[in-house]
């Protein structure tokens, strides 16, 4: 599906791949781009942005792991400028831990989002799409929902989650005019490194194979397959290669990426202290 006069909601849009998005389909040429994050201040930058491409910009600061809060953004969202045609589920949280490591709260925030947000949100917009018979969603996961490495339980998790999600709600869809698209990027220079010190010296080591993209690229790569209509997209092109070995060779790919893992840190607690 083209982007062009068409309303496209995108959560997690306040930075990195979700900002990206938003100007791409600005550029695009869309009618009204629907910004979702739970920072106001934020999101008005970039809707800033997205005007100064011609597009119209409606920043809504929501929680979107608040199903009540997901429904008071459905409702506005539908009077102002009416259901969506694309709905890109990129909110997403998360720290790389071991499971030892990983307090209760935070595995149920990891799991809040992107899960629960996506399936909220999917929840939310999801009935107009199919009373109008046509619609895109679009659902951004990460490697790890199909090679987890080690000290990312918590994490791996909750991608694995958006991967089944993705699945089943394409075998729901059968028939409705509502496509669905998982998108997985290999790792983006985005904020998360900066706001979780640490986590880019637990990426296994082979990973320093893969180029690193930028948001900018990964939006294209995403609105590429958006428009195509594709089942899934996986970018850079070294790790679809890696994914076509999996499927043949899962065992080898696997053992790399835990031999060339993290370390188990030595006198970790459960709540993440030494």
């Amino acid at each position: 599906m083209r982007a062009q006069d068409r309303v496209v909601v995108i959560t997690g849009a306040s930075s990195g791949l979700g900002a990206a998005s938003a100007l791409a389909v600005a550029r695009r040429h869309a009618r009204t781009v629907v910004l979702v994050a739970r920072t106001k201040e934020t999101l008005e930058r970039v809707a800033m942005d997205v005007r100064a491409l011609g597009a119209e910009a409606l920043p809504c600061a929501a929680d979107l792991a608040d199903v009540r809060a997901v429904d008071r953004l459905q409702a506005l969202i539908e009077n102002s400028v009416g259901p969506p045609d694309i709905l890109i589920n990129s909110a997403g949280v998360g720290r790389f831990l071991f499971l030892d490591e990983t307090p209760p709260e935070e595995a149920v925030q990891m799991m809040a989002a992107p899960y629960f947000a996506a399936f909220y949100a999917t929840r939310a917009f999801l009935p107009a799409m199919i009373l109008r018979g046509s619609g895109q969603i679009v659902n951004v996961t990460s490697p790890a929902a199909f090679v987890p490495w080690p000290g990312a339980t918590g994490y791996a998790a909750a991608r694995w989650a958006m991967r089944g999600f993705t699945e089943a709600l394409r075998a729901d869809l059968r028939g409705t005019g509502v496509a669905v698209t998982l998108f997985v990027p290999g790792k983006v220079s985005s904020p998360y490194f900066d706001h979780n010190p640490g986590a880019e010296a637990r990426l296994p080591r082979i990973a320093r194979l893969y180029r690193t993209l930028t948001p900018a690229e990964a939006a294209e790569a995403l609105i590429r397959g958006l428009e195509r209509g594709s089942r899934q997209v996986v970018t850079p092109a070294l790790l679809r290669l890696t994914f076509w070995l999996q499927r043949f060779w899962p065992s080898v790919v696997s053992s790399l990426v835990v031999r060339t893992g993290a370390k188990r840190p030595v006198g970790a607690t459960d709540d993440g202290e030494p």
